[in-house]
């Protein structure tokens, strides 16, 4: 690996605690973003003559640091020349002692703090993607199912609109926790989904993302204890991540799940998911979608073998999840819940019902699991026609050499 190549491999994986930690002394999200942009510099400039650093993430923070808090002395020194010339300044209050009580966490700071209602939901959530989860814009479009125009102008006008409104870097309390908590939940989910199944890039994981998303799920259901939706995220992020190391081969490829070596599932995991699931369910009298989609998620893990799953349940819980929060998606996933338990051609008659819905013409799955429910009924030559057509649409290098072979088999 070359020095650039350690640069870039480390500042992905740190980008969000050095935005999140220079963010705490700059108070602006724009600029701690243009900040941590100028510490990648100055490793691209320094590494490859002085060599990788030993702790090249503490060295990228530190630097980072160092320009935040240079760049506000400059500011205090400037606001001061004015002072002495008559001009009235504002004054820049002293750091707050930490509260004992508090979760001194700069990475759930940072997404409450773009999670501010003074934005609409989508540019937090597309903010957040960005600033936490390191997104591209052409990721998070995918995510939304929209355009990449679209999402950079969100990122954009969510910056100006949190720098003018002069949001504080923290963790709200009472009433305005509660407000913020749709979308804080909706990005942690967002950001475990990119390192769960990358919509782009050579590899299928993007495990830091899932690692930072459960440790945020984590802090937030010990932060807000009584909510049954967090412990409802928690439950599903852990049964999720459980499957992981079973989810790619030993060259990488996708596992699919009837496939995959389930004694390689993490039963620790799936103990914390099953106890998340009881907290939240105890706490609800009517699940929520977090809830529900971690119901589903345990379905699968009590099942020993892959033949022995629930299928009648799992499409009966999608159905309490559409109403729940209806999306195409959430349909589509349904169509093969029910294929499942009741046969292909009915799941078929479901996905061919979503086939002129706008939000799926570039989504991959919907040919996928079109070509799939193809291949049960035997129409072989349309079931390679629609993974040849997935293949096209997907960005993930992985996912397309898997459905190429799909397309391929006789």
């Amino acid at each position: 690996m070359t020095a650039q190549d350690a640069v870039e491999a480390v500042f992905r994986i740190e980008r969000a605690r050095i935005i999140a930690g220079v963010t705490r002394i700059v108070r602006d999200v724009g600029i701690a973003e243009e900040i941590a942009q100028d510490a990648l510099v100055a490793a691209l400039e320094q590494w490859p003559g002085e060599g990788v650093p030993e702790n090249p993430g503490g060295w990228l923070l530190v630097t980072a640091r160092r320009r935040a808090v240079d760049l506000v002395r400059r500011k205090e020194t400037y606001a001061r020349k004015l002072a002495e010339v008559g001009r009235a300044r504002e004054d820049i209050p002293e750091p707050e002692p930490p509260d004992p009580d508090s979760i001194d966490d700069d990475m759930l700071r940072l997404i409450f703090t773009a999670c501010h209602p003074v934005l609409s939901t989508e540019a937090r959530i597309a903010l957040t993607l960005r600033l936490v989860g390191g997104l591209t814009t052409a990721e998070i479009a995918r995510a939304f199912l929209t355009g990449e125009a679209t999402v950079a102008q969100r990122i954009v006008r969510a910056k100006r609109s949190l720098a003018r409104a002069g949001v504080p870097f923290e963790v709200p309390e009472g009433p305005d926790r509660t407000a913020r908590l749709g979308s804080v939940l909706e990005v942690i989910y967002l950001i475990f989904n990119e390192g769960y199944a990358a919509t782009a890039g050579d590899d299928l994981l993007r495990p830091a993302l899932c690692e930072d998303a459960l440790r945020l799920g984590r802090v937030l259901a010990a932060l807000m204890p009584k909510e049954s939706e967090v412990h409802g995220l928690v439950a599903l992020l852990e049964l999720q991540a459980s499957r992981t190391a079973a989810r790619t081969g030993p060259d990488g490829r996708p596992v699919l799940l009837a496939e995959q070596n389930r004694t390689r599932w993490s039963p620790l995991l799936i103990r914390r998911g099953f106890a998340a699931l009881d907290r939240g369910s105890e706490l609800a009298g009517t699940p929520g979608p977090y809830l529900l989609q971690a119901a589903i998620a345990a379905c699968h893990a009590r099942a020993v073998r892959y033949e022995e799953t629930d299928w009648a349940t799992i499409a009966t819980l999608y159905g309490l999840l559409a109403r729940a929060a209806p999306s195409p998606v959430v349909e589509l996933n349904r169509a093969v819940a029910v294929s499942m338990a009741y046969g292909a051609e009915e799941g078929l008659a479901l996905v061919d019902a979503l086939a002129a819905d706008p939000a799926l013409s570039g989504y991959h799955l919907l040919p996928s699991v079109r070509g799939d429910l193809l291949a049960r009924l035997g129409r072989e030559a349309e079931a390679r026609s629609e993974f040849r057509r997935a293949a096209a649409l997907t960005r993930n290098a992985r996912e397309r050499v898997l459905l190429l072979a799909r397309a391929e088999q006789p």
